[in-house]
Protein backbone atom coordinates (compact mmCIF):
# COMPACT_ATOMS: atom_id res chain seq x y z
CA UNK A 1 0.00 0.00 0.00
CA UNK A 2 1.04 3.76 -0.57
CA UNK A 3 2.00 5.54 2.43
CA UNK A 4 -0.10 8.61 1.11
CA UNK A 5 -3.04 6.24 0.88
CA UNK A 6 -2.16 4.64 4.20
CA UNK A 7 -1.82 8.18 5.84
CA UNK A 8 -5.51 8.86 4.12
CA UNK A 9 -6.90 5.83 5.35
CA UNK A 10 -5.78 6.68 9.08
CA UNK A 11 -6.99 9.79 8.93
CA UNK A 12 -10.57 8.62 7.58
CA UNK A 13 -10.70 5.98 9.67
CA UNK A 14 -10.20 8.81 13.15
CA UNK A 15 -13.34 10.67 11.63
CA UNK A 16 -15.55 6.76 11.05
CA UNK A 17 -13.78 6.20 14.43
CA UNK A 18 -15.49 9.26 15.84
CA UNK A 19 -18.76 10.13 14.01
CA UNK A 20 -19.25 6.33 14.33
CA UNK A 21 -18.97 6.26 18.14
CA UNK A 22 -21.28 9.64 18.61
CA UNK A 23 -23.66 8.29 16.50
CA UNK A 24 -23.75 4.11 17.92
CA UNK A 25 -24.00 6.02 21.37
CA UNK A 26 -26.70 8.16 20.85
CA UNK A 27 -28.91 5.53 18.66
CA UNK A 28 -28.19 2.89 21.42
CA UNK A 29 -29.11 4.62 24.25
CA UNK A 30 -32.72 5.84 22.34
CA UNK A 31 -33.23 2.23 21.35
CA UNK A 32 -32.35 1.34 25.01
CA UNK A 33 -34.89 3.84 26.64
CA UNK A 34 -37.46 2.94 23.80
CA UNK A 35 -37.14 -0.83 24.88
CA UNK A 36 -38.13 0.64 28.46
CA UNK A 37 -34.54 0.06 30.37
CA UNK A 38 -34.10 2.66 32.94
CA UNK A 39 -32.38 5.26 32.04
CA UNK A 40 -29.85 4.74 35.25
CA UNK A 41 -28.35 1.29 33.46
CA UNK A 42 -28.50 2.93 30.00
CA UNK A 43 -25.61 5.14 31.38
CA UNK A 44 -23.73 3.32 33.53
CA UNK A 45 -23.32 0.23 31.16
CA UNK A 46 -24.39 0.72 27.61
CA UNK A 47 -23.08 4.38 27.33
CA UNK A 48 -20.19 3.40 29.13
CA UNK A 49 -18.85 0.50 27.05
CA UNK A 50 -19.79 2.43 24.16
CA UNK A 51 -17.70 5.04 24.60
CA UNK A 52 -14.50 2.42 24.51
CA UNK A 53 -15.87 0.53 21.06
CA UNK A 54 -12.95 2.31 19.02
CA UNK A 55 -10.47 1.00 21.31
CA UNK A 56 -12.31 -2.63 21.52
CA UNK A 57 -12.60 -2.84 17.92
CA UNK A 58 -8.98 -1.39 16.62
CA UNK A 59 -7.55 -3.91 19.16
CA UNK A 60 -9.53 -7.12 18.28
CA UNK A 61 -9.45 -6.53 14.36
CA UNK A 62 -5.33 -6.69 15.57
CA UNK A 63 -6.08 -9.44 17.34
CA UNK A 64 -7.78 -11.22 14.65
CA UNK A 65 -4.82 -10.68 12.62
CA UNK A 66 -2.51 -11.74 15.02
CA UNK A 67 -0.50 -8.31 15.23
CA UNK A 68 -0.70 -8.26 19.01
CA UNK A 69 1.61 -5.64 19.20
CA UNK A 70 -0.68 -3.49 17.49
CA UNK A 71 -4.09 -4.96 19.72
CA UNK A 72 -1.86 -4.46 23.44
CA UNK A 73 -0.50 -1.10 22.58
CA UNK A 74 -3.34 0.34 21.60
CA UNK A 75 -5.14 -0.54 24.55
CA UNK A 76 -2.50 0.26 26.87
CA UNK A 77 -1.59 2.95 24.58
CA UNK A 78 -4.67 4.37 24.88
CA UNK A 79 -4.73 4.59 28.79
CA UNK A 80 -1.94 6.01 29.08
CA UNK A 81 -2.91 8.84 26.53
CA UNK A 82 -6.21 9.40 28.29
CA UNK A 83 -4.16 9.62 31.79
CA UNK A 84 -1.36 11.05 30.66
CA UNK A 85 -2.38 14.12 27.56
CA UNK A 86 -6.22 14.13 28.12
CA UNK A 87 -6.58 13.73 32.42
CA UNK A 88 -3.89 16.07 32.35
CA UNK A 89 -5.43 18.90 30.50
CA UNK A 90 -8.11 18.95 33.24
CA UNK A 91 -5.61 19.01 36.27
CA UNK A 92 -4.48 22.13 34.23
CA UNK A 93 -7.14 24.02 32.88
CA UNK A 94 -9.83 23.50 35.54
CA UNK A 95 -9.82 23.73 39.47
CA UNK A 96 -10.84 20.46 40.44
CA UNK A 97 -12.35 19.28 43.94
CA UNK A 98 -13.78 16.19 44.39
CA UNK A 99 -15.08 13.73 47.41
CA UNK A 100 -12.61 11.29 48.00
CA UNK A 101 -15.73 8.22 48.97
CA UNK A 102 -17.17 9.22 45.23
CA UNK A 103 -13.72 8.20 43.74
CA UNK A 104 -11.65 5.94 45.60
CA UNK A 105 -13.79 2.81 44.73
CA UNK A 106 -13.31 3.64 40.73
CA UNK A 107 -9.69 4.62 41.10
CA UNK A 108 -8.91 1.56 43.48
CA UNK A 109 -10.02 -0.76 40.71
CA UNK A 110 -8.21 1.07 37.59
CA UNK A 111 -4.68 0.94 39.48
CA UNK A 112 -5.59 -2.92 40.71
CA UNK A 113 -6.45 -3.51 37.00
CA UNK A 114 -2.90 -1.53 35.59
CA UNK A 115 -1.24 -3.71 38.50
CA UNK A 116 -2.47 -6.91 37.50
CA UNK A 117 -2.20 -6.66 34.04
CA UNK A 118 1.64 -6.04 34.14
CA UNK A 119 2.36 -8.42 36.88
CA UNK A 120 -0.11 -11.22 34.92
CA UNK A 121 2.25 -9.89 31.82
CA UNK A 122 5.53 -10.96 33.86
CA UNK A 123 5.89 -14.38 32.03
CA UNK A 124 5.94 -13.02 28.43
CA UNK A 125 2.43 -13.57 27.96
CA UNK A 126 -0.81 -12.21 29.26
CA UNK A 127 -1.78 -15.46 32.33
CA UNK A 128 -5.33 -16.92 31.80
CA UNK A 129 -5.19 -16.18 35.15
CA UNK A 130 -5.24 -12.58 34.89
CA UNK A 131 -7.13 -12.20 31.42
CA UNK A 132 -9.58 -14.23 34.61
CA UNK A 133 -9.25 -11.57 36.95
CA UNK A 134 -9.07 -8.60 34.57
CA UNK A 135 -12.73 -9.80 33.19
CA UNK A 136 -14.30 -10.30 36.88
CA UNK A 137 -12.57 -6.80 37.67
CA UNK A 138 -15.23 -5.67 34.46
CA UNK A 139 -17.93 -7.43 35.81
CA UNK A 140 -17.63 -6.04 39.82
CA UNK A 141 -17.00 -2.34 37.75
CA UNK A 142 -20.40 -2.34 35.69
CA UNK A 143 -21.94 -3.40 39.07
CA UNK A 144 -20.40 -0.84 40.71
CA UNK A 145 -21.76 1.68 38.10
CA UNK A 146 -25.54 0.35 38.58
CA UNK A 147 -25.13 0.72 42.20
CA UNK A 148 -23.86 4.36 42.07
CA UNK A 149 -26.47 5.28 39.48
CA UNK A 150 -29.34 4.05 41.42
CA UNK A 151 -28.81 5.46 44.13
CA UNK A 152 -28.36 8.94 42.12
CA UNK A 153 -31.73 8.51 39.96
CA UNK A 154 -34.32 10.85 40.20
CA UNK A 155 -38.14 10.22 40.62
CA UNK A 156 -38.49 11.83 37.21
CA UNK A 157 -37.01 9.17 34.53
CA UNK A 158 -36.58 10.06 30.57
CA UNK A 159 -39.31 8.70 28.62
CA UNK A 160 -39.50 8.05 25.00
CA UNK A 161 -42.21 8.13 22.70
CA UNK A 162 -41.68 5.78 19.89
CA UNK A 163 -43.18 7.10 16.60
CA UNK A 164 -42.01 5.00 13.24
CA UNK A 165 -40.04 7.51 11.67
CA UNK A 166 -37.78 7.90 14.65
CA UNK A 167 -37.46 4.24 15.24
CA UNK A 168 -36.45 3.87 11.69
CA UNK A 169 -33.93 6.83 11.80
CA UNK A 170 -32.27 5.49 15.12
CA UNK A 171 -31.84 1.70 13.81
CA UNK A 172 -30.53 3.32 10.92
CA UNK A 173 -27.88 5.49 13.17
CA UNK A 174 -27.28 2.41 15.09
CA UNK A 175 -26.58 0.14 12.29
CA UNK A 176 -24.23 2.70 10.79
CA UNK A 177 -22.43 4.05 13.73
CA UNK A 178 -21.15 0.50 14.17
CA UNK A 179 -20.30 0.10 10.94
CA UNK A 180 -18.59 3.69 10.99
CA UNK A 181 -16.73 2.45 13.79
CA UNK A 182 -15.69 -1.17 12.66
CA UNK A 183 -14.90 0.89 8.92
CA UNK A 184 -12.74 2.88 10.74
CA UNK A 185 -11.16 0.86 13.17
CA UNK A 186 -10.04 -1.13 10.29
CA UNK A 187 -8.72 1.36 8.26
CA UNK A 188 -6.12 2.69 11.63
CA UNK A 189 -5.33 -0.75 11.63
CA UNK A 190 -4.35 -1.36 8.04
CA UNK A 191 -3.03 2.55 7.62
CA UNK A 192 -1.00 2.56 11.19
CA UNK A 193 0.75 -0.68 10.05
CA UNK A 194 1.82 0.43 6.38
CA UNK A 195 3.21 4.08 8.51
CA UNK A 196 4.98 1.27 10.52
CA UNK A 197 6.87 -0.02 7.77
CA UNK A 198 7.25 2.96 6.07
CA UNK A 199 9.30 4.35 8.72
CA UNK A 200 10.79 1.25 9.76
CA UNK A 201 9.50 0.98 13.33
CA UNK A 202 8.00 -1.61 15.22
CA UNK A 203 4.32 -1.79 15.25
CA UNK A 204 3.82 -1.45 19.02
CA UNK A 205 5.59 2.48 18.50
CA UNK A 206 2.12 3.33 15.90
CA UNK A 207 -0.42 1.42 18.17
CA UNK A 208 0.54 3.39 21.52
CA UNK A 209 1.07 6.23 19.87
CA UNK A 210 -0.73 7.75 16.55
CA UNK A 211 -3.28 4.64 17.24
CA UNK A 212 -4.22 5.26 20.44
CA UNK A 213 -4.23 9.10 20.70
CA UNK A 214 -6.53 8.51 17.57
CA UNK A 215 -8.70 6.12 19.15
CA UNK A 216 -8.92 8.50 22.49
CA UNK A 217 -10.09 11.20 20.62
CA UNK A 218 -13.87 10.66 21.91
CA UNK A 219 -11.92 11.43 25.50
CA UNK A 220 -10.56 14.32 24.26
CA UNK A 221 -13.56 15.50 22.98
CA UNK A 222 -15.64 15.01 25.91
CA UNK A 223 -12.50 16.37 28.17
CA UNK A 224 -12.52 19.56 26.39
CA UNK A 225 -16.35 19.96 26.37
CA UNK A 226 -16.21 19.48 30.23
CA UNK A 227 -13.28 22.03 30.34
CA UNK A 228 -15.55 24.54 28.64
CA UNK A 229 -18.46 23.76 30.99
CA UNK A 230 -16.40 23.72 33.78
CA UNK A 231 -17.50 20.33 35.00
CA UNK A 232 -14.52 18.82 35.97
CA UNK A 233 -16.67 15.62 37.11
CA UNK A 234 -17.41 14.42 33.99
CA UNK A 235 -13.59 14.51 32.75
CA UNK A 236 -12.35 12.51 35.39
CA UNK A 237 -15.38 10.03 35.89
CA UNK A 238 -15.49 8.99 32.23
CA UNK A 239 -11.44 9.20 31.61
CA UNK A 240 -11.18 6.85 34.62
CA UNK A 241 -14.09 4.75 33.67
CA UNK A 242 -12.87 4.38 29.87
CA UNK A 243 -9.42 3.34 31.46
CA UNK A 244 -10.90 0.76 33.32
CA UNK A 245 -12.87 -0.49 30.72
CA UNK A 246 -9.52 -0.43 28.41
CA UNK A 247 -7.66 -2.72 30.75
CA UNK A 248 -10.58 -5.19 32.18
CA UNK A 249 -12.70 -5.99 28.69
CA UNK A 250 -10.30 -5.34 25.73
CA UNK A 251 -6.82 -7.50 26.56
CA UNK A 252 -9.43 -10.45 27.56
CA UNK A 253 -11.61 -10.84 24.95
CA UNK A 254 -8.12 -9.89 22.43
CA UNK A 255 -6.98 -13.13 23.91
CA UNK A 256 -10.17 -15.13 23.08
CA UNK A 257 -10.26 -13.73 19.39
CA UNK A 258 -6.76 -14.82 19.11
CA UNK A 259 -7.56 -18.14 20.28
CA UNK A 260 -4.50 -18.07 22.68
CA UNK A 261 -2.97 -16.49 26.02
CA UNK A 262 -1.76 -12.66 24.38
CA UNK A 263 2.28 -12.54 23.74
CA UNK A 264 3.74 -9.92 25.69
CA UNK A 265 6.54 -8.16 23.63
CA UNK A 266 9.69 -6.82 26.05
CA UNK A 267 9.15 -3.32 25.33
CA UNK A 268 5.57 -3.71 26.39
CA UNK A 269 6.71 -5.47 29.30
CA UNK A 270 9.68 -2.98 30.52
CA UNK A 271 8.22 0.60 29.01
CA UNK A 272 4.44 0.65 28.01
CA UNK A 273 2.79 -1.21 31.29
CA UNK A 274 5.00 0.48 34.32
CA UNK A 275 4.58 3.79 32.42
CA UNK A 276 0.86 3.04 32.70
CA UNK A 277 0.79 1.89 36.18
CA UNK A 278 3.04 5.13 36.99
CA UNK A 279 1.39 7.88 34.79
CA UNK A 280 -1.89 6.43 36.48
CA UNK A 281 -0.49 6.65 40.13
CA UNK A 282 1.24 10.55 39.96
CA UNK A 283 -2.41 11.39 38.40
CA UNK A 284 -4.92 10.15 40.94
CA UNK A 285 -3.12 9.42 44.28
CA UNK A 286 -2.37 13.33 44.79
CA UNK A 287 -5.94 14.12 43.58
CA UNK A 288 -7.60 11.54 46.12
CA UNK A 289 -4.88 12.79 49.19
CA UNK A 290 -5.41 16.68 48.70
CA UNK A 291 -9.13 16.00 47.43
CA UNK A 292 -7.85 18.82 44.67
CA UNK A 293 -6.21 19.56 41.59
CA UNK A 294 -3.45 21.88 41.51
CA UNK A 295 -1.67 22.91 37.93
CA UNK A 296 2.13 22.05 38.96
CA UNK A 297 0.52 18.07 39.41
CA UNK A 298 -1.23 18.36 35.83
CA UNK A 299 2.37 19.46 34.48
CA UNK A 300 3.57 17.06 36.17
CA UNK A 301 1.76 14.12 34.73
CA UNK A 302 1.92 15.91 31.27
CA UNK A 303 5.73 15.89 32.01
CA UNK A 304 5.91 12.07 32.53
CA UNK A 305 3.78 11.08 29.30
CA UNK A 306 6.52 12.78 27.81
CA UNK A 307 9.16 11.39 29.08
CA UNK A 308 7.59 8.06 28.43
CA UNK A 309 7.23 9.10 24.72
CA UNK A 310 10.78 9.87 24.41
CA UNK A 311 11.69 6.25 25.80
CA UNK A 312 8.96 4.51 23.44
CA UNK A 313 10.25 6.22 20.01
CA UNK A 314 14.09 6.53 20.72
Amino acid sequence: MNIWVAVILFAIGIVLVMKGGDAFVDAATWIAKAAGIPTFIIGATIVSIATTLPELITSVIAAARGQNDMAIGNAVGSVIANTGLILALSLIFMSISIVRKEYIKQCAILVVCAALLWIGSLSGQLAPWASVLLFLLFVGFMALNVVNAKNQISDVDDKVVVNKKEAIMNVAFFVLGAAGIVIGSTFLVEGGTTIAAFLKVPERIVAVTMVAIGTSLPELVTTITAIRKKESSLSIGNIVGANIIDLSMILPICSIVSGRPLPIEGKCLTVDLPACLAIIAIALIPLLVRQKSSKVQGLAVVLSYAVYLFLTIV
